[in-house]
């Protein structure tokens, strides 16, 4: 995500906000040095332009599907919290345990007339054969206004998918 991030207009995104789950500290950290990276010769100024978060995973690396249930719930109130404060007018997520709370408390407030966010997924680039649960979600519900596959044979099995080509 980071290497589609730094390709962005930085001036036609602002402020950005990164979301990442609240067991995971490297991308944030990794957003962090990317948003101090833009300043340049400006020593310890503010990063005004960014604000970093983090939210409840839904499902963690080996939960079970039953507990799961509980755990996603409780990441979805804590999106709807975070996407009704925050508002955005674009949210890009390539999962795997942020993307579907996010998204689904984007698509449910656009279901209810009160939406104004468009979601882009980007499936991983590891993903070669079959999409992740966070990707097989969001194309079955037609949750993302547009959804990218890296690879041609991803976009085959799955026709209302963009190939976008390697994106890393």
């Amino acid at each position: 995500m980071m290497n589609i991030i730094t390709e962005l207009q930085k001036d036609r995104f602002t402020p950005r906000y990164y979301v990442a789950a609240l067991t995971d500290s490297m991308s944030l950290q990794k957003a962090q040095v990317y948003e101090k990276s833009l300043i340049q010769g400006e020593g310890e100024k503010i990063i005004k332009n960014a604000q970093f978060m983090q939210i409840y995973r839904s499902r963690e690396v080996g939960q079970s599907y039953i507990t799961s249930i509980a755990t996603t719930l409780l990441a979805v109130l804590h999106a709807l919290w975070l996407i009704i404060r925050i508002r955005p007018q674009v949210i890009f997520c390539n999962g795997p345990g942020t993307c579907i709370p996010l998204c689904a408390s984007a698509f449910l407030l656009k279901v209810l007339g009160l939406g104004w966010s468009s979601i882009f997924y980007i499936e991983s680039i590891a993903r070669v054969k079959k999409l992740s649960l966070s990707g097989l979600l969001l194309y079955k519900l037609r949750i993302s206004d547009q959804f990218f596959v890296q690879w041609t044979q991803l976009q085959q099995k799955y026709p209302r998918a963009q190939y976008a080509g390697r994106l890393m």
